[in-house]
Order: structure tokens, then sequence, then C-alpha cells
């Protein structure tokens, strides 16, 4: 079957009929929400986007709320797993950045929480049953930074920084931060990271190299499992070694900073690309004059 298709905004009472009867079979017939609940009063409010396939056919649609709700994010079930969800997500986000919504946000299935990790959502807050079906809320706030202040928002901004990445990734920490890169979700973030078959790369720049090997750090099982991907270095430079903040940065415009790397609080972003680079760039020579961690060679890193 061939996967072209194309979005466009609905702009017709046609179109909005292919989107409900859509809505009323991945929702309604697939995963039994009571039919009473798919349709409310912000779909007459809301702007609408509808994937069709080269033969005109709906196979994909989803809203954008006058508040920044994206929602009825819906694919038909032989189209999955081609990147339609993802070009309807893209589209809603190019209908806000249009009519001036810089904050968007949703619940998001559990299933589909790195789609939107990888388009800059962070979730935020405990799991929650929706409509029967265990959701999170997410949000992404576009060209601007968000505080971080607890190790819970560290974890969320962290995992939605690793899905967001393209081929590269930079970690400045002291000791692997115990609480956060050993966090089950940010683990998973990063394997899934490391072997999506894009050539990626994490450089982890540490502080303290002997305390997470002393500590058998879950993330050097992971580098020793996968050791094109990950590779470490220790700050050498007495001038490096005064540093006290942490970071995270990716190559798609996103970062996590922390002034105090002993603490989780900081300030966040996932679109701000000028500042990511920046700090990329300050990452690179302390990275150039640190000194490999030849130690964990033994771990076949």
């Amino acid at each position: 079957m061939s996967a072209r298709f194309h979005v466009v905004e609905i702009v017709d009472p046609a179109q909005q009929a292919a989107a409900h009867a859509l809505r009323e079979a991945v929702f309604v017939r697939e995963q039994q929400v009571p039919a009473e609940l798919e349709r409310d009063a912000l779909d007459g409010l809301s702007r609408h986007v509808l994937a069709l396939d080269d033969t005109g056919a709906a196979i994909g649609t989803g809203r954008l709320g006058p508040d920044g709700k994206i929602g009825r994010m819906a694919v038909r079930a032989d189209r999955r797993g081609q990147g339609i969800g993802e070009a309807l997500l893209r589209a809603l986000l190019e209908l806000a950045r249009a009519g001036g919504l810089r904050a968007t946000w949703l619940h998001a299935q559990l299933a589909a929480q790195a789609l939107y990790a990888r388009n800059g959502f962070v979730a935020h807050g405990p799991r929650f049953v929706e409509a029967g079906i265990e959701h999170r809320a997410m949000r992404r706030l576009e060209g601007a930074p968000f505080p971080v202040e607890t190790l819970d928002a560290a974890v969320d901004a962290t995992v939605t920084l690793i899905h967001a990445a393209r081929r590269a990734l930079w970690v400045r920490s002291r000791d692997l931060d115990p609480g956060l890169f050993d966090h089950p979700e940010v683990l998973h973030a990063l394997r899934r990271f490391a072997t999506a078959g894009r050539g990626g790369r994490v450089q982890i720049l540490l502080q303290d190299a002997a305390t997470p090997q002393r500590e058998h750090a879950p993330v050097l099982a992971l580098a020793q499992r996968l050791p094109t991907a990950f590779a470490f270095r220790e700050v050498d430079d007495p001038v490096d070694r005064a540093f006290a903040g942490a970071c995270l940065i990716n190559d798609a415009g996103g970062f996590l900073q922390r002034t105090l790397g002993h603490r989780f609080d900081g300030e966040a972003a996932t679109t701000l690309p000028g500042l990511a680079r920046q700090l990329a760039r300050q990452f690179a020579p302390v990275w150039e004059r640190s000194r490999p961690c030849t130690e964990f060679r033994a771990l076949g890193i």
C-alpha cells in the first residue's frame, strides 16, 4: 500500500463528516470510548485537520481548541506507523503558531507519549484515566523557557529532550545525577535514542567519574551494551572543575540547565534553537580538553 498522504485544514461539512466518521471508528468502536464523550461543544469552536490518502480517503484527523488544547488525534488502524500522526500534530502546531498561540497542551494516551515528546511536549503531573484510558497531561511552550522546580519535572523535561533529539545529545553532570539519569523513563528514552538507527551519539561530561562507576550507575550498563552510542569524559582543567552546574542539550533546539548540579531545579526549553546552539558551543571546548574515561573500558565502553 502506498504511504503517500497529505494534511489539510477542514473547511467544509463533507470533510468534517469524514473526520467524525474516523473518530467514531477509532475512539468509539475500537477503544470503547462512550459515544456521548467523543463529541463535545468544542468541536464547533476548534480548528480541525484531516489526513487524506492519494485516493482522497480520510486516514487521520485532529483538532486544535481555542485554548491551545490539541485533541481527538486519530489515525485509521491500517495506516498507523507511517508518520501520519506526526504530520497531523505538526499541522496543528502550525495552526497554533499562525493563530498566535504560544502555549499548546494535550492529554496523551501513554502509548503516544513519545510522539508528542518528539515534538517538544513535556509531561507533567500524575497519570490519570480519561474515557477509560490511561493518560498524562503534556504541554509545549513555543520559543520560550519554562521553570523546572522538582525532580519529577526534571525527569519529564529530560525524557522529552532525549526523545526530541535527532542525532546528538550533550550531557554535563556531576556524577550522572542519581534520581535523574537512573530513572526508568530516562533510561528507556536513552535506549530508544541509541537504537533508533540514526547514528545517535551521547557525549557525557562528568565532574566525578569514580562515583558512577563505584555505584554501578545504570547508564554505564546501558553504554556497555551500546558502546558506539556513548562517550564519557571527565573534566580535567581546574577552571572546569570549579563549574557547579549541569545541563542536557539536544540538537533539536532544546535544553535543560541547572545552576547547581546537586539540585534538580533549573530552566528548560524545547524550542529555543539559538540558545541551545550557544550551550552546545560552550560544551564543545570543555569536552575537547577533558580526559577520556579510560577506566570505563573495563566495562566495554
